[in-house]
């Protein structure tokens, strides 16, 4: 039997009937606003609690950024056991350990690279990539970031690590179809009010709660109602 992880939500686990699997690789997508840094962050820290070693590489938010709205929810990511890497466009330099690679978001060669030659030097269980979509952006050849992204995935499942990435983009074909699970953050507009719902869309190895749960974005981070049904509001014909 596989070992699951926790995503450090307990509603979300409960969907994922316990947890992710350990060694695999998921997507988390969703628009801008619905949470998904705060999921990545939760299962980050969940790592953290239990003396794990984590990556966190922030691809569109400065460290700086990150780190202050992350501490008002309430996370200490200044743990030892964390590791963050500022590898956004508009730094100077891009920070790995004591390392400095100025290409480091140019390409996802490069990136991978940089992980893996840092993966030799301690073993990481967690990496979070925030967001995918940005690394993708830097790619002007489709079947080479395909070969590089599978690449990538089969190397982190070789090493154990357990992978999140995040996307904001509707469609990821090369990243759905590669992935072994996918977890949706959408948003609805309700009676007035915003609402937001998760869903899992996928899950190699493992059943999973298929129905939309609502979920809030409290000052402690992301609460899952499982014990509630949101129903998406019927698409209005033009």
């Amino acid at each position: 039997m596989e070992t699951r992880l926790s995503t450090g939500i307990k509603g979300l686990d409960r969907m994922l009937n316990g947890g992710l699997l350990q060694g695999r690789a998921y997507l988390v997508k969703g628009a801008p606003g619905t949470g998904k840094t705060t999921l990545a962050m939760h299962f980050a820290m969940a790592g953290v609690s239990r003396g794990e070693s984590v990556m966190y590489v922030t691809l569109e938010e400065s460290a700086e950024t990150l780190k202050a709205d992350m501490t008002r929810l309430g996370f200490n990511l200044n743990d030892p056991h964390l590791t963050i890497i500022d590898a956004t466009p508009i730094g100077d330099n891009y920070v790995f350990m004591d390392t400095f690679f100025d290409s480091f978001a140019k390409g996802f060669d490069k990136m991978v690279s940089a992980i893996k030659d840092e993966l030799r030097t301690r073993r990481y269980t967690r990496i979070v990539i925030d967001p995918i979509t940005m690394v993708k952006l830097t790619s002007t050849n489709e079947i080479e970031y395909r070969r590089l992204f599978l690449s990538f995935i089969k190397s982190m499942h070789k090493m154990g690590v357990t992978l999140i990435m995040t996307s904001e983009v509707e469609r990821t074909d090369v990243e759905e179809y590669l992935v072994s699970g996918i977890i949706e953050l959408k948003s609805f507009e309700a009676g007035g009010e915003l609402v937001r719902g998760v869903r899992i869309t996928k899950l190699r190895g493992s059943g999973f709660d298929m129905t939309i749960r609502p979920y809030v974005i409290s000052d402690r981070g992301i609460v899952v109602f499982t014990e509630r049904v949101l129903t998406p509001p019927p698409v209005s014909k033009v």
